[in-house]
């Protein structure tokens, strides 16, 4: 192994890629940065990853992953409409706590900066499974689509500053997640009713 390959790890590359995209966007995240976070020259960091796009798709695979461990880690499995809440709140609170992170998992980027579609379907496969408890497996993508358009249409809103007229944003977040769920569970009961 060479002396540059010693001294980091690919986990603290993409810590401190995290680090300084968080800090200061993605302008902040490049290759010369990265490797003077974790203590080595710019060309030793080529042996870890191939260049900044793949550094981006790495990153915003990590996060993806993280958001998607934290939703799955706050579903009980006991109510389909109590889990969907509680992913909500989490999914905002990820967004909240890395922005930057979060804004880059949604980022139109080129195409070999762009994570995994993987990455993406681990991240939703809980949500999958909430939404089929609550709607059915036929009708679980949509539903899934239609809260995360919810969620993330708001969370981006939040972060961006959209939200200048007044009023508790926080009870407006819970007022449209409960306005979707409880519809979603109304439509699962009626076509049921229907059937």
């Amino acid at each position: 192994m060479s002396p540059a390959r010693a001294r980091t790890t690919n986990d603290a590359v993409f810590a401190a890629g995290r680090e300084l995209l968080e800090a200061g966007g993605l302008d902040a995240l490049t290759m010369q940065a990265v490797a003077a976070r974790v203590g080595i020259r710019a060309p030793s960091l080529y042996k870890r990853v191939a260049n900044r796009s793949a550094l981006i798709a790495a990153i915003a695979e990590h996060a993806i992953d993280e958001q998607g461990r934290e939703i799955a880690a706050v579903v009980r499995g006991d109510d389909p409409v109590e889990d969907l809440r509680r992913m909500a709140r989490a999914y905002r609170a990820f967004a909240h706590r890395a922005p930057q992170a979060y804004q880059l998992t949604f980022r139109s980027l080129a195409p070999d900066a762009r994570p995994p579609v993987e990455a993406s379907a681990r991240a939703a496969a809980p949500l999958l499974a909430v939404t089929g408890r609550l709607v059915g497996p036929e009708r679980a993508l949509e539903a899934a689509r239609l809260v995360t358009a919810f969620v993330h249409g708001f969370v981006s809103m939040e972060l961006a500053g959209a939200f200048r007229l007044g009023g508790d944003v926080d009870a407006a977040y819970r007022f449209g997640v409960d306005a979707i769920v409880r519809g979603l569970a109304d439509g699962a009961r009626d076509e049921v009713s229907r059937g």
